[in-house]
């Protein structure tokens, strides 16, 4: 029996009906062999009586006989084929997850080699073996094993997706162009594969191109790092070196400088790791739906290629980098407000510092120009009759240029005037009446009659200097929030505004008030700003 089994094709075991191997086998009276449950619902659905094979018709139904033969024969191939499934079983591998299981595999399902589209069913190496050797079953399209099968089939005429609506955006099968889809705009379902395939080409070069930018982008933030990092090494020594001469009277304020220093430090490296991070995830995403479009761009899955463009085809959602940096934060005060702290047991000191910081600050002198187009001549006047005092106008003026970001240090010549007011503000804060103080946007000192100098905070500073400064120094970082004023002959130090929260444009401003009399031109002005 084994050897005259041998002789027979496999097709030849296999039920024409369900193309399956031959369950209990009858023979009809022309000489077919189908499954006995199989011809017996064949024909209770059909009127007449028909061989499905040669299409002999039968009057009345015949009487099947089962085909001990046939049985026999199928009997043993199918023990055949359960003895080299189960052999081809232990060779191959089950199915991971993320993979196309095999449909047909009972118990463990094993990974599929290829997925039919006439039979919407995947099959592993084993169970393919009938669509590869078969004749009827080798005319079946047989693709890489893919998921939900059924989605390949219209759902409203059960026939394959084969065409492309270009109207609509969608798939469709042929029986949908006489119907929905009439006088659209179709075409296979190849040619819109190519064309979707050529974009995803030009996908994958803009995400290239993208990741590349990142990546420049990466190394500009570590080097800006880097700098930050010797800039805090250099302050740290020079501060160390300074609280190193002052010896155990400026413990404290050496411990307090550097923690200021490397706290900004700390923050700045947090900031840049916060940015490589964030540049490494999106490089991250970038490559991975890199990936993914070169895997697509080389599937021959016409319909999985379309299904999964609209998802790829745009890179994911990414910041852009253009105008992002890290700023090295501003050292520049943080030694004078230590020694500040220790001005009465180091008096003798404290010169020397403040000669030193003068010179450090002075390194970002600019020059500055006033703008006659901004100056508010004089007090706003609720009645237009109401004699206005000329002795005690108010004339102030703005620089030319403004300030968003940075560090700024300009000079100012006082000693003509007996009254002034010096400092930034912004240029919406200088219409109407003005009212000195942070709160308004304003960040001045001020010299009164009589001598008084004060610095209108909240709540104003008088402040006791020990001379009258000839000519102000005013020092800006505006990352750092902080307005410092110097007296520049002495080295001293004003006044500072700190923990400031800059948002607007910054004007040095100017305000010889009250004018005394005396005839105040921009132009006079102008030329002692440097």
């Amino acid at each position: 029996m084994s050897a005259a089994s041998c002789l027979l094709t496999e097709d030849q075991f296999l039920c024409s009906i369900c193309l399956d191997v031959f369950t209990d086998p009858v023979t009809s009276p022309c000489g077919h062999n189908f499954c006995n449950k199989c011809i017996t619902g064949h024909w209770d659905v059909n009127v007449q009586c028909q061989c499905p094979i040669c299409k002999r018709r039968y009057n009345t139904r015949p009487e099947l006989h089962v085909n001990t033969f046939i049985s026999e024969m199928a009997a043993q191939f199918r023990q055949s084929v359960q003895q080299k499934t189960s052999s081809s079983s232990s060779e191959q591998q089950a199915a991971k997850p993320g993979e196309v299981p095999c449909d047909v595999c009972t118990g463990t399902k094993l990974k599929a080699l290829k997925s039919c589209l006439v039979c919407l069913v995947s099959y592993c190496e084993t169970h393919l073996e009938p669509h590869l050797t078969v004749s009827g079953l080798k005319r079946h399209q047989l693709i890489d094993p893919v998921e939900n099968l059924e989605g390949r089939v219209c759902t409203n005429h059960d026939k394959l997706l084969e065409l492309f609506c270009k109207t609509d955006q969608m798939c469709v099968c042929t029986l949908c162009t006489y119907s929905d889809h009439k006088a659209h705009d179709v075409v296979p379902l190849k040619e819109e594969y190519e064309g979707k395939k050529a974009e995803l080409k030009e996908t994958e070069a803009e995400i290239q191109q993208m990741i590349q930018k990142r990546r420049l982008k990466l190394q500009e933030i570590k080097r800006s790092v880097e700098l930050s990092k010797e800039r805090a090494d250099r302050e740290t020594a020079e501060g160390v070196q300074v609280f190193t001469a002052l010896k155990e009277s400026v413990e404290r304020g050496q411990a307090e400088f550097i923690r200021t220093i490397k706290e900004k430090q700390r923050t700045t490296e947090k900031q840049a790791e916060d940015f490589i991070k964030e540049l490494e995830q999106e490089i991250s995403e970038l490559k991975k739906r890199s990936s993914e479009v070169e895997q697509l761009s080389v599937s021959e899955d016409h319909l999985h290629l379309i299904q999964s463009f609209s998802s790829l085809n745009t890179a994911p959602p990414t910041k852009d980098w253009t105008e992002v940096s890290v700023s090295s934060p501003s050292h520049e005060g943080t030694v004078v407000r230590a020694v500040i702290q220790l001005e009465q047991t180091l008096s003798k000191q404290t010169k020397n510092i403040f000669e030193t910081e003068l010179k450090r600050v002075q390194q970002y002198a600019v020059d500055v120009l006033l703008d006659p187009d901004i100056v508010h001549p004089k007090p706003t006047q609720s009645n237009p009759r109401q004699k206005v005092n000329e002795r005690y106008v108010c004339r102030c003026v703005l620089s030319k240029q403004g300030f968003t970001s940075g560090i700024f240090y300009f000079e100012v010549q006082v000693s003509r005037w007996s009254t002034w007011t010096l400092g930034v503000t912004t240029e919406s804060n200088v219409k109407g009446r003005i009212t000195l103080s942070p709160k308004n946007g304003f960040w001045t000192v001020c010299l009164k009659r009589r001598g008084w100098y004060f610095a209108p905070a909240e709540p104003s500073v008088l402040l006791p200097l020990k001379s009258q400064p000839e000519k102000v120094g005013v020092f800006v970082d505006y990352e750092e929030g902080l307005v410092s004023f110097h007296d520049v002959d002495t080295a001293a130090l004003i006044y500072s505004f700190t923990g400031c929260s800059f948002t607007d444009k910054l004007h040095p401003f100017f305000s010889p008030c009250l004018n005394d009399g005396v005839a105040i031109h921009t132009r006079d002005i102008e030329c002692q700003i440097t």
